[in-house]
């Protein structure tokens, strides 16, 4: 059993036990009074593992099913298991802090979902196989361009700031997983820039 496999278990378990049960629900959800004033700074992590509904569960564990195997492959190469599973609670944690900052004393504010940490995935894999094709809706799309179309929609939909999506989290969730990707080989910046001059369309 993969990493990536073992997380999409245990956000499945957590998220069904969540659907049933509104004290887990409560318990575990990103809600911001609770973590400044009563220090749980669990619910930075813990909001990753529940979500809405099956719809959004679902959709969040296909994309990370899909391109979190690849990238575990390259990280537990280069920085090993603990290090991915870093990178992936990394993921969830930068995602919300600009949200969490924005709203630490709003008591109707809750978030929730692996969206972001899903997106650190997802944009960590577009760096490395800007090229590769991406299904969306069933239409194939070049992974970079896909990163300019879900970026653009994603700024204007936190901008508009109306519906119950984090579109905040979805952009620093693909900011963080750029970075972090980055960091860990630098080589990969001037990589991305000669694979974008160099067109090759194919599945990854």
């Amino acid at each position: 059993m993969t990493i990536t496999i073992l997380i999409i278990a245990i956000t499945c378990v957590v998220s069904f036990l969540a659907f049933n049960s509104y004290v887990t629900m409560n318990r575990l959800i990103l809600w911001p009074p609770a973590v400044k004033r009563d220090r749980e700074y669990w619910r930075l992590v813990t909001y990753g593992l529940i979500h809405a509904d099956g719809q959004h569960l679902l959709f969040n564990m296909i994309t990370l099913y899909f391109f979190g195997q690849y990238m575990e492959r390259i990280y537990v190469n280069e920085i090993g298991i603990v290090g991915y599973v870093l990178f992936y609670v990394g993921g969830l944690i930068a995602s919300i802090l600009p949200s969490y900052a924005k709203n630490e004393n709003n008591p109707d504010y809750r978030s929730l979902g692996a969206s972001g940490a899903v997106s650190a995935v997802l944009f960590a894999f577009i760096l490395v196989n800007p090229w590769a094709m991406i299904s969306f809706w069933f239409l194939p799309l070049p992974a970079i361009l896909y990163a300019v179309l879900y970026v653009a929609y994603s700024i204007y939909m936190d901008r508009r700031g109306h519906g119950n999506v984090n579109h905040a989290a979805h952009l620093w969730g693909a900011a963080y997983g750029v970075a972090f990707t980055l960091v860990m080989e630098p080589a990969r910046f001037s990589a991305f820039f000669n694979a974008l001059g160099h067109p090759s369309f194919g599945r990854f």
